[in-house]
């Protein structure tokens, strides 16, 4: 099994060279026009020579390569991010061997033994200190003003209010988990991360595969993800809906696999992937700032409209909803030349 797996793997790789060879081949041709030309080339091509945009399945033929744009733009991001920090991770490395070499006394790191030799002795100074404490210092306290009594009395009673107010809020959150970097959670079997347009699943597998190892179900409200024969490894409802002809999922060097949910409400924040995981507190969800330009057309439309009604109130104008009604009233007038509107008063 082992070596058919091997057999396998070196056939893709050998593919991949190839495709790669020829494509390279393609690009050279293309210098001059860049990128527009290579593409323009190659869907010349599917026009030429396939039935691509006019066979059985033409309809898709735009969603098949949104999808796949999609999927290698998601995971060149995701190498570049992962080079960025490799390489952050080396510069720190090199720095902290600099300091090191230099001798630079600033930072040490004690190791376990060390540092709980450490703390024994800070424990022991702070008891010692307590111990030699004077023993009036109760009586002087008792012999404080009346002022001062009743200053520190309101004190602590503020503060025991201000405890009291803060349970109250957090009594409906008591429990929940707080969202990790990326604003999902971090579970025993896999970990998620989530904008308001989509969501990202990452499920760590124990050995290598294919994407013939695996099956992946995803529907509008249900999700079932793992080793091809074996337990699933996610499997449930749905918290909420999603649109899965957007879906995708890629495996990522044969360790990881990858699902991208859609969200259909994309002005939510999810507290959870399935009903049967862990919620986070969507209250301490940190959303990055966007801006228009990155948001889709109808919530693209709402936002605007939304900042242009409010410049017009400040402004002491009309808003859009008040204009539209005036547009409707002056339609009206003019329908009934008839009627006297002299002495109508419009609020």
């Amino acid at each position: 099994k082992q070596a058919k797996k091997a057999v396998y793997n070196t056939m893709d790789e050998q593919k991949q060279s190839y495709c790669d060879n020829v494509y390279m081949t393609i690009v050279e041709q293309c210098k001059e026009g860049g990128v527009v030309e290579i593409l323009d080339t190659f869907f010349g091509f599917l026009a030429r020579r396939t039935d691509f945009y006019v066979g059985q399945g033409s309809k898709d033929c735009e969603q098949l390569v949104l999808k796949a744009f999609r999927l290698h733009k998601r995971q060149a991001e995701e190498k570049r991010a992962k080079e960025k920090a490799e390489a952050e991770a080396k510069k720190r490395e090199k720095q902290a061997a600099a300091k090191a070499a230099a001798g630079d006394p600033r930072v040490q790191e004690l190791t376990d033994a060390e540092a709980e030799q450490l703390q024994k002795e800070l424990d022991a100074e702070k008891n010692k200190k307590s111990n030699d404490a004077p023993a009036s210092s109760s009586t002087t306290a008792k012999e404080s003003d009346n002022g001062e009594a009743a200053t520190a009395t309101t004190t602590k009673k503020k503060e025991g209010d201000g405890d009291a107010a803060e349970e109250e809020e957090s009594a409906e959150d008591k429990g929940k988990m707080k969202p990790n970097a990326g604003n999902g959670g971090d579970y025993e079997n896999y970990s998620w991360t989530q904008t308001l347009r989509d969501l990202e699943i990452r499920v760590p597998l124990p050995v290598k595969v294919k994407g013939r190892d695996l099956t992946v179900s995803i529907t509008k409200s249900d999700i079932t993800a793992g080793l091809r024969n074996q337990p699933p490894i996610l499997h449930g409802q749905l918290a909420h809906h999603i649109k899965p002809d957007e879906s995708t999922w890629t495996l990522d060097e044969g360790k990881t696999l990858i699902i991208c949910l859609e969200k259909v409400n994309q002005m939510e924040w999810w507290g959870q992937v399935v009903t049967t995981d862990p919620v986070i507190n969507t209250k301490k969800v940190e959303p990055e700032n966007s801006k228009l330009s990155d948001l889709d057309g109808e919530t693209r439309s709402i936002v605007e409209k939304i900042m242009y009604d409010q410049r017009q109130k400040e402004l002491g104008l009309p808003t859009s909803e008040d204009q539209k009604k005036n547009e409707i009233l002056q339609k009206f007038m003019k329908q009934h030349p008839e009627m006297d509107f002299s002495n109508c008063k419009f609020n």
